[in-house]
């Protein structure tokens, strides 16, 4: 991949309100707005939620491409993305990727090649990833040899996870 198409990114996007697979294909086509090119999408996962177990099941994917923007610079357009999607924040203070409860869309940037970045705004890698397997299963699905930045493997990095629900939804598909 040359410099002027940018760098891999990895997206995960999931909704657990309303209708679940039609905002996760909105955030497929903001997120090719970027803009981002040779995109991997994953297949549709039904998983559970992770933190607040007592709220609807999610829809997740995975986006994979190459992208110009720095990472500072994606996480200010996913917001408004996530924004313009429906998504609506407890308070102007949470975080624009902040563990809450059910969403109609959230976003998260899950690395971006050649950025180690840790602030109050941004980690990079996502600090969480390697504990989702939302996250990991379907980045498998896209790219068998996923590796996350220092972490390792993404294969060998959700064998170590304990069983969590991700089931393939073959009757779900995203463009």
């Amino acid at each position: 991949m040359s410099a002027e198409t940018g760098r891999r990114a990895v997206f995960s996007i999931g909704s657990n309100l309303g209708d679940r697979l039609g905002y996760l294909q909105r955030a497929v086509n903001e997120l090719r707005s970027l803009p981002l090119t040779d995109v991997a999408i994953s297949s549709v996962y039904d998983t559970e939620p992770m933190d607040f177990t007592d709220q609807p099941d999610f829809l997740n994917a995975i986006v994979i491409g190459s992208v110009a923007l720095p990472a500072a610079e994606l996480l200010r357009q996913t917001a408004r993305f996530e924004t313009a999607i429906g998504r609506v924040r407890v308070s102007a203070a949470d975080p624009p990727n902040s563990v809450k409860g059910p969403r109609v869309i959230d976003i998260d940037l899950i690395a971006v090649w050649g950025e180690q970045i840790d602030s109050a705004e941004l980690t990079l890698p996502h600090p969480r990833a390697h504990q989702r397997g939302f996250v990991l299963v379907p980045w498998l699905e896209v790219d068998a040899t996923a590796w996350l930045p220092g972490r390792g493997s993404a294969a060998d990095l959700l064998a170590a996870l304990p069983p969590q629900r991700v089931r393939r939804r073959t009757d779900l598909e995203l463009a």
